[in-house]
């Protein structure tokens, strides 16, 4: 099998690391996350259809009608249609959104059309956020107590790695942001630890068997002796996603995205961000492998 030289290539790949994150900090201090509904606020109006419509020709009648920001997705039955208005509620904006639709000929009556608080939206947006840090900080725990604490300082950063990426793709492109996406992203840590857990595991490995202290040749040698498992997975789960993506519909769509995105950064920080990190940390054999104690009463023996 031949064997790939990760470690050499990994200056180029922490200066493209570097400028990703570096757009992708920018796009979020300047441009911020298009923020949904759900963490804004706005008006919630349901429709029931006679027989079950177009999602997308009602969201683009809803467009063309001169709203912005439409989410339209089923709700329960497959003619029960929820659409999403960001914008401050108006008592006739349910009137005016059935009207809008039965001059396209449609069979449709109001079911309710109420506002979701700023409140609702601040509260939602303070738990996740917390929520992250959370996760975050239990990793770092949970890799310290398994592994050792360079090894959880590599994988800590790996994973705000891929978060900040992740959240800099929608900011810039300014992609809508609502919870489905908070939950990719918490699906893509879990994804992404797996993947450098592993890898991890390998080097440690190989680190207590080797007789070498070469530390690149080792990372190098546990790379690519996982790599054939990390592509299969990646592989495998990007096409499930690709299905999701182009068939699942506008209520799955960017949530499949997020995690098309974060399982290609997640596979590339497994290998050249939270493995090749341990490089300037100084990782040593050391540091697993700790000193034998002399025995006092053998240096006593005459």
């Amino acid at each position: 099998m031949r064997q790939f030289d990760f470690m050499g290539k990994r200056r180029l790949a922490f200066i493209v690391s570097g400028i990703l994150l570096l757009i992708s900090l920018g796009s979020l201090a300047i441009q911020q996350l298009n923020l949904g509904l759900d963490f804004t606020g706005g008006t919630l109006v349901e429709i029931h259809y006679a027989s079950a419509p177009s999602l997308d020709s009602v969201r683009q009648t809803m467009e063309d009608a001169g709203f912005r920001d439409v989410s339209v997705q089923t709700f329960g039955a497959a003619n029960e249609v929820l659409i999403r208005l960001q914008q401050a509620f108006d008592p006739d904006v349910g009137k005016q959104v059935v009207g809008i639709l039965r001059d396209e000929g449609e069979s449709v009556d109001l079911v309710r059309a109420e506002f979701v608080g700023a409140q609702v939206g601040d509260q939602l947006r303070d738990q996740s956020g917390l929520g992250m840090l959370i996760a975050l900080g239990v990793v770092m725990l949970y890799v310290a107590f398994r592994f050792q604490y360079k090894f959880a300082i590599g994988a800590l950063l790996s994973l705000v790695h891929d978060v900040v990426i992740m959240a800099g793709v929608f900011s810039l492109f300014q992609i809508e942001f609502d919870l489905t996406v908070l939950a990719a992203i918490l699906a893509v840590i879990g994804y992404s630890l797996n993947d450098t857990i592993i890898v991890y595991d390998r080097i440690r490995e190989n680190i207590r068997k080797s007789r070498i202290s070469d530390m690149p040749v080792i990372f190098n040698e546990s790379i690519n002796q996982t790599l054939s498992r990390t592509l299969a997975t990646s592989g495998t789960t990007l096409l499930v996603l690709l299905a999701l993506f182009f068939l699942g519909g506008d209520m799955i769509h960017n949530f499949s995205l997020a995690l098309i995105i974060g399982v290609g950064v997640g596979t590339f920080s497994s290998i050249y961000v939270a493995s090749a990190l341990l490089l300037p940390l100084k990782l040593q054999r050391e540091d697993l492998i700790p000193a034998k104690k002399e025995d006092p009463e053998a240096e006593e023996l005459p």
